[in-house]
């Protein structure tokens, strides 16, 4: 199992969050089902960028990038080289510590659970 830290975030996560996760999983995934509602407009088809995360420890471990997801990447407030959309960026054996941006752009925002 993967150790996934999620940092603080105002909104979404304000103690942040610890917990375990099986490699396989995407981010997205893993943070929705553990309580964190990270928002996902696109319902996870990466045609968005409001589940945008910045890996600050654990990015070596992850496959690379998608063109695709590259190209929206280039569209998130907040980008930098660490940055990975979470509905594409898939869990490996590496622990993780992940930081939710503060800001997401999102021109419809809508309730998701999961």
């Amino acid at each position: 199992m993967t150790q996934i830290i999620v940092l603080p975030h105002e909104e979404l996560c304000p103690k942040g969050a610890l917990f375990e996760e099986q490699a396989g999983k995407s981010i997205c995934d893993a943070l929705l089902e553990h309580g964190v509602e990270i928002e996902h407009a696109c319902e996870k088809s990466c045609a968005c960028t409001t589940c945008h995360v910045i890996v600050r420890e654990g990015f070596g471990s992850l496959a690379e990038a998608s063109e695709l997801e590259e190209d929206m990447l280039d569209k998130a407030w907040g980008l930098e080289t660490n940055s990975r959309l979470s509905c594409q960026a898939l869990i490996g054996t590496q622990d993780l510590v992940v930081e939710i941006p503060k800001y997401s752009i999102n021109m419809a925002k809508e309730g998701h659970s999961k």
